[in-house]
């Protein structure tokens, strides 16, 4: 049953990396539902055939978000079209596979210019409007590899981990503004991941790093088959932003939540195991 409060309730949604996977779920989603969308994308072209939509509800965009003034181009255009902006979906990114000694510079620099400094630009650039309205929703798509990574996927993890911190800071720092944040960390949906497009790997592999090309053989057999729907993903992020008191983590995915507990029961063995240790480092009277 589509929850009354989004077809009674009116929004204009700013929705990043909108033209595969969750992106263009919760567009045409959202779209189906009469909502207003600026949704931005690489390549304009590739996003317009993807959503298939005319409608005057839909904004599309072509942002470069590493580049603080693309993004704020495009903050202006969406406010000059509809008025306000009221739910900002930080959903771009891409995976990054691979030991850090076989990571290059370049690399590593890249995938945290997306993941990571893609998603401050945003939120940068969209807060002088979300203060002047006080009332927003920032919504940030980070990754169970962000609490319980796996092996093989370290510099990916470390830009989603990067993410779970700053949304936990943020929050509290625009509480004051009438603006709530949430972090999702979805587990293995059936969306482009692992494919090509969204996923690189090491160009230069070591083959001493045999646990690592197990792990990559492992998850990239997985394409096709993941357990999770993205269109189920996509209408619980929506409803998220519909909450009067939405999470600030948000768990998507049986996988995800198993190993969030694991995680969780594993670190807190670790922490008590030295507990004794770390209330010791007090100078001695």
């Amino acid at each position: 049953m589509q929850n009354t409060n989004i077809t009674n309730n009116k929004k204009t949604w700013f929705i990043t990396g909108a033209s595969k996977g969750f992106g263009l779920s919760l567009v045409k989603q959202l779209l189906a539902q009469g909502q207003n969308v600026a949704a931005t994308s690489r390549k304009l072209a590739e996003l317009v055939i993807a959503v298939g939509s005319t409608a005057d509800n839909f904004l599309p965009l072509e942002v470069d978000l590493t580049n603080e003034d693309s993004v704020g181009c495009a903050m202006h255009q969406t406010k000059k079209a509809f008025g306000s902006i009221d739910v900002v979906i930080n959903n771009a990114g891409y995976g990054i596979g691979g030991g850090i000694e076989e990571l290059t510079d370049d690399e590593t620099r890249g995938n945290f210019n997306v993941n990571v400094f893609g998603t401050l630009n945003v939120i940068r650039m969209v807060m002088p409007y979300m203060r002047y309205q006080q009332s927003g929703h920032i919504i940030n798509i980070s990754s169970i590899a962000g609490f319980a990574p796996g092996t093989g996927w370290s510099v990916y993890a470390a830009t989603k981990f990067s993410i779970e911190g700053l949304s936990t800071v943020l929050a509290e720092d625009v509480r004051e503004f009438g603006i709530k944040v949430t972090v999702v960390a979805p587990g293995a949906f059936r969306t482009s991941f692992l494919t090509p497009e969204s996923l690189i790997i090491a160009k230069n592999p070591i083959e001493d790093y045999k646990a690592v090309r197990a792990s990559h053989d492992r998850y990239l057999q997985m394409d096709g088959q993941q357990a999770g729907d993205p269109e189920k993903a996509a209408k619980a992020i929506i409803n998220v932003a519909y909450q009067e008191n939405p999470p600030l983590h948000l768990l998507l995915g049986a996988d995800a939540y198993d190993r969030a507990m694991a995680q969780l029961e594993k670190l807190e063995k670790e922490f008590r195991f030295n507990e004794e240790l770390s209330r010791s480092m007090a100078y001695s009277a």
